[in-house]
C-alpha cells in the first residue's frame, strides 16, 4: 500500500510548505539528440513507469499534444493486474502510464524529457519517495523499435551528460502488454487535489511541468470522462 505521509488533512500553510520543498526535485535537463521525426501521422502511444501512477498521470494529463493518460499495469501476467496483487510486489508489474499522443504536436523524445525531468526520479533503484518495490521502478516500454532506439540514446545522452548526480537506472523493458487499473485510480490527482500524498509528492510535478517547460504546458488536464 501507498505510504502516505499523513493521514489527516494539513493545515494551507504547512502543504504549501511542503509543496515547496517537494518541487526542488526536479531536474533542468536538455532535450534528445535524437528524437522521432513528427511524420504525418496523429496517434502514437508511450507507455512509461515512474513510481505511483497518480503523479505521472496527472503530470502528462497536463502535457500539450497528449489526448489520453491511462493509469494501468505493464510487466506481468493478466491474472495479476490488479492492485491487490501489484502491491504484492511480485508480479513483475509496474504501476504505469499509457499516454496517447499526437506526434505532430509533441514527439517521443519531449515526453521523455518530461518524464526524466518531471513525472520521476529516474536515479532511484525499484522506489519513488515513500513508495518501495519493483512495482515502483523506473521503466520504459517502446511500443516500436524506433521508440526502443529514442529511449536508449536519451539514457546515454544523460548518463553522459551527469545531469544527474547518479546514474540513471530506468530500465527498457519491450514486448510487454499494458492492462488498464482499477477506476478509482483514474484521474487521482485531479479528483483528490487535497489528499496529504497527490500535495506533497505529486501537485509539485506538475508546477514543475508549467515552470520548467511552459511551452509544454496546458492548464486543463485532459481526463478520462467515462471515471468521472
Amino acid at each position: 500500500m501507498k505510504n502516505i505521509a499523513f493521514k489527516l488533512a494539513a493545515p494551507f500553510a504547512l502543504l504549501t510548505a511542503l509543496t515547496a520543498c517537494a518541487a526542488e526535485q526536479a531536474v533542468v535537463i536538455a532535450p534528445p539528440a535524437v528524437d522521432e521525426p513528427a511524420g504525418a501521422t496523429h496517434t502514437a502511444t508511450a507507455i512509461f513507469a515512474g513510481g505511483c501512477f497518480w503523479g505521472v498521470q496527472g503530470v502528462f494529463q497536463h502535457v500539450k499534444g497528449v489526448t489520453s493518460a491511462v493509469s494501468g499495469y505493464t510487466g506481468g501476467e493478466a491474472r495479476t493486474a490488479n492492485y491487490e496483487s501489484v502491491e504484492t510486489g511480485d508480479t513483475g508489474h509496474a504501476e504505469s502510464v499509457k499516454i496517447t499522443y499526437d506526434p505532430t504536436q509533441v514527439s517521443y523524445g519531449k515526453l521523455l524529457q518530461v518524464f526524466f525531468s518531471v513525472a520521476h526520479d529516474p536515479t532511484q533503484l525499484n522506489r519513488q519517495r515513500p513508495d518501495r518495490g519493483t512495482q515502483y521502478r523506473s521503466a520504459i516500454f517502446p511500443q516500436t523499435a524506433s521508440q526502443r532506439a529514442v529511449a536508449e540514446k536519451y539514457i546515454a545522452q544523460l548518463d553522459a551528460s551527469h545531469a544527474f548526480k547518479k546514474p540513471l537506472v530506468t530500465k527498457i523493458e519491450m514486448d510487454k502488454k499494458f492492462y488498464t487499473a482499477e477506476s478509482y485510480h483514474q484521474n487521482y490527482l485531479t479528483l483528490h487535489p487535497n489528499d496529504p500524498y497527490i500535495v506533497y509528492n505529486d501537485l509539485p510535478k506538475v508546477a514543475n511541468l508549467k515552470r520548467i517547460s511552459p511551452d509544454l504546458y496546458r492548464a486543463d488536464a485532459v481526463l478520462l470522462r467515462n471515471t468521472l
